[in-house]
């Protein structure tokens, strides 16, 4: 249906330059724009092809605000933490639950048709089902030159995101993506070398 907004980066330049943008401006995103990424997000596989998504686009600022009282909670409770892990990364943070009404888009990824499951190997299957199609919109946003990142924080108290977002009992949400223009550029990524993260046969064994 989106078909003629083109988004024409390589996929690898995509994935190589991909990071997490949480100062974003004000200005609109076009439902199309929003509508074509997660077009590109639904390419994604899923558990025995369910396709069991449900994308929430909330752009109404009453209803941002309750998804941000959700947000500032958490971040609140792990500020302590936050700062001591990297003070770069969490003064980012602050600013998006300081700003978070202002985001232009934010879109809540759901799975429908299960309550979360246990054990684990159930969790993960379940979540499994909902990933790849959440990385498909975020690569097709970077290909837009959208900011966006994932985040969980509102998560914690499902019954209250719910509500807010009149989902019934049997869609989950499971990850929310606040969505807008960059403030200033993606700028350098910086990742670890793979040999510094891969073994081989048994962890421990990075090989030659």
């Amino acid at each position: 249906m989106q078909d003629n907004i083109e988004l024409n980066m390589p996929i690898s330049e995509a994935m190589e330059t991909q990071r997490a943008i949480r100062r974003l401006k004000p200005d609109p995103v076009e439902d199309a724009l929003v509508l074509r990424l997660i077009e590109l997000a639904l390419k994604a596989p899923s558990g025995s092809n369910a396709q069991n998504w449900e994308f929430i686009i909330v752009k109404d600022r009453a209803v941002k605000k309750k998804i941000a009282i959700l947000h500032r909670r958490v971040v609140r409770l792990a500020g302590r933490y936050g700062r001591r892990a990297d003070v770069k990364i969490w003064n980012a943070v602050l600013w998006q639950a300081d700003h978070f009404e202002e985001i232009p888009v934010i879109v809540v990824a759901c799975l429908k048709g299960m309550r979360l499951p246990f054990p684990h190997i159930l969790v993960a299957s379940y979540f499994g089902s909902i990933f790849p199609s959440v990385q498909n919109f975020l690569l097709a946003a970077r290909a837009a030159n959208l900011g966006a990142t994932l985040i969980t924080f509102p998560l914690w108290n499902l019954f209250a995101l719910r509500r807010a977002l009149g989902l019934p009992r049997n869609i989950t949400p499971c990850a929310v993506i606040p969505l807008g223009w960059p403030i200033g550029s993606y700028g350098p990524t910086t990742r670890k070398p793979v040999h510094d993260v891969v073994s081989f046969d048994r962890y421990g064994n990075r090989g030659d």
